[in-house]
């Protein structure tokens, strides 16, 4: 390909970029210090903390004293001795004893077990409910979000107090499944906490990641989505622990808990009472062991809570996406030229045809947005920020966000349309992604899972995509690394992305794409985080992959001067839609439409030798909002060129200089193209 610069030396010159592809010169590594190693913090490191390690170990001791009192207490829960009655504590009895003269400190051993797990059955059941609701409902969208919320909010309505008592009045005092019950009763309110984190962490740009590599999606909430919650779920999990032994000693209390002489810690409580002012020592031992269960399980809680908050204070969260909603696609009008196929380049591998992108109950975000991708060829989507270039890139892959849908348009692959299916495009697109179709990012440190080591992140999509045993995935693994440039692989494998530099990051985010060894890279700005010296590098990567293994690539920039380098088409946006396109060289040495003549004199190049401007060009206004956008130029509003004409519907039409009658390799969406030129960048408006 040659570069559009060598024709026009005035052209934004490309970030510095190593030897072209054809010097098939390896991109410079990074020195082996920028995995920072760093020591892996333990699993349970919120419970490190004094409060929570208290606590916890309270909870253990209760537990496992409970579980062993056969073994070491030497008198029985019912045993009883009418001559030692209300006794404070003593050598034969170290808590004292109750109104029938059995030892305190048995019964509040004893009843421990049943008041502990009981509590746990609560919890268990709350989850169990609350947190596949809340992975489906963050899956799926509204539509199942609707449902179970809506019957969240009957739960939530139900009086708790009065359920129980009536269960009770049915099956009797039966403590398991009573407390189940208050599970069930619960778990509408975990389920509204769960949904909102499920939502976030669906969010996340390693999640996508996860289902670019095939997964299913049960296998994306399990190893990403799930490890994500795991903090609010433990926050959950210990505060109703907590609340389950309060309810089920409040039961007891008013006689609905085990009947006597077996103990649990309400009925002791309540017997206490009725000599509070005869014998008040009999309320202290019982009373102090609940508030302290009490207070450890809110303790760990706490600990955490407190965890997970300073961990999230130091990570970065990624852009929503959630699962695409493949709704209603349907073939739209072809009114845009169709650009011509390069020679020998057969049938396209991907071709987009008016696709259209909107939200469910809103305007449209892309609106008839076609081009093809050939293969071994790189295509470039290039505009300023909301011209819709990551939600179509977003579009190929069926990742975009909850809430919005392709509308029309054609997607083939190979010729096959994937939207045909209506319903079964997602399928579609589901057996693509990672195998046929791959994708980068644009925040690296977020496309990869903090939860797994890169090795465990490369070895399980390549054991599901090439069917190798672990050793042999880690292997090819290790060959990954190596091809996208990182020298010390072992140590890499071992890492976590915190322990990796951006540009490090990015090269495992590379290799963990060519996993499946796809034909298309989708490429979201893979530069943009990322420093000069390491753009350079990564550029120089993607270019030196094109070159050897005849990937094809889109890549999403609002850097002309990357296009420049990398690409072979490029496709200029523009409030959502193409408003030139063809080839680069084309384009970019002869563009055709003030936008984009626009942006390369907004490029802030100057060419060696001549003096820096007082002032760099820069394009006025900003890009409209969708729901202002017009069937006319979207961009008249900004154009020195603008007209009455400029307000009627435009469609892409072959450029100036094309032959007529002749299939062109670059189109405009202009009405004044033919009396305008834009190559010198005039001053004065020729009118």
């Amino acid at each position: 390909m040659t570069s559009p610069t060598d024709q026009r030396p005035d052209l934004p010159a490309a970030t510095p970029v190593p030897p072209a592809p054809g010097a098939q010169a390896m991109p410079v590594p990074p020195p082996p210090e920028q995995v920072r190693r760093v020591p892996r913090g333990p699993r349970l490191a919120a419970l490190r903390r004094p409060g929570p390690a208290i606590g916890l170990t309270w909870l253990l001791l209760v537990l496992a004293a409970s579980l062993t009192s056969p073994l070491w207490l030497p008198y029985g829960t019912a045993e009883q001795d009418l001559a030692r009655r209300f006794e404070g504590p003593s050598a034969d009895h170290w808590l004292g004893t109750d109104d029938l003269g059995r030892d305190l400190l048995t019964r509040i051993v004893a009843a421990a077990g049943v008041a502990l797990t009981a509590s746990l059955v609560t919890v268990l059941v709350a989850l169990v409910i609350a947190v596949p609701l809340a992975l489906a409902a963050a899956e799926r969208g509204p539509r199942v979000e609707r449902w179970t919320s809506r019957v969240s909010e009957v739960l939530l309505a139900l009086p708790a107090t009065i359920i129980m008592l009536a269960v009770i009045g049915v099956i009797g005092v039966r403590t398991y499944w009573i407390m189940a019950v208050l599970g069930v009763l619960i778990s509408a309110a975990v389920y509204r906490v769960l949904l909102g984190v499920a939502q976030s962490v669906r969010q996340r740009l390693y999640v996508d990641a996860a289902r670019v590599d095939g997964l299913r999606s049960w296998m994306v909430n399990a190893r990403h989505v799930l490890p994500g919650m795991a903090s609010v779920v433990a926050v959950q999990a210990a505060q109703l622990f907590g609340v389950a032994i309060l309810i089920q000693s409040g039961l007891a209390f008013i006689g609905f808990g085990p009947a006597d002489p077996e103990p649990s810690w309400g009925g002791m409580i309540a017997v206490a009472s009725r000599y509070v002012y005869t014998a008040p020592w009999m309320m202290v031992p019982t009373g102090v062991v609940l508030a302290l269960t009490v207070i450890a399980a809110n303790a760990v809680a706490d600990g955490i809570a407190a965890h997970a908050a300073s961990v999230s204070g130091h990570a970065s969260s990624g852009r929503r996406s959630g699962r695409v909603t493949l709704l209603g696609a349907t073939h739209g009008r072809a009114d845009d030229v169709r650009l011509a196929v390069p020679a020998g380049a057969g049938t396209p591998l991907l071709e987009v045809e008016g696709l259209r992108v909107a939200t469910t109950e809103g305007p449209e975000l892309v609106t008839g947005v076609s081009f093809s991708v050939g293969a071994g060829r790189v295509v470039g989507l290039v505009g300023e920020s909301g011209c819709g270039k990551s939600m179509t890139a977003r579009s190929l892959l069926g990742l975009l966000p909850t809430g919005v849908r392709l509308t029309q348009g054609a997607l083939r692959w190979e010729g096959t349309d994937l939207l045909a299916g209506g319903a079964s495009a997602d399928k579609a697109l589901r057996r693509l992604r990672g195998r046929e179709i791959a994708m980068i990012s644009q925040e690296p440190m977020v496309a990869l899972d903090p939860m797994f080591s890169v090795r465990s992140q490369l070895v399980a999509p390549l054991r599901r995509f090439r069917g190798v045993s672990r050793r042999e995935a880690v292997g090819l693994a290790t060959d990954l690394l190596a091809q996208v440039g990182i020298v010390d692989a072992a140590r890499v494998l071992d890492s976590y992305p915190h322990q990796l530099s951006g540009g490090m990051a990015q090269r495992v985010a590379i290799a963990l794409a060519l996993t499946g060894e796809p034909r298309l890279l989708v490429a979201d700005e893979p530069t943009t985080a990322l420093d000069v010296t390491v753009q350079a590098e990564i550029l120089s990567l993607l270019r030196s992959l094109v070159t050897d293994t005849g990937l094809s690539v889109v890549i999403v920039s609002h850097d002309l001067g990357v296009i420049a380098d990398l690409c072979d088409d490029v496709n200029v946006m523009y409030a959502g839609e193409v408003v030139e396109s063809g080839s680069c060289e084309a384009v970019l040495a002869s563009p055709a439409h003030p936008y984009t003549a626009a942006l390369l004199e907004a490029n802030p190049h100057v060419p060696e030798g001549e003096a820096l401007p007082h002032r760099l060009p820069s394009i006025g206004g900003t890009v409209p909002a969708p729901a202002a956008w017009t069937s006319g130029c979207r961009f008249a509003g900004r154009c020195r060129f603008a007209t009455r004409a400029c307000a009627e519907p435009l469609v892409l039409t072959a450029a100036p200089g094309v032959p007529v009658g002749a299939v062109p390799d670059h189109a405009v969406r202009c009405v004044r193209a033919d009396d305008l030129s834009l190559t010198a960048a005039p001053e004065e408006d020729p009118r």
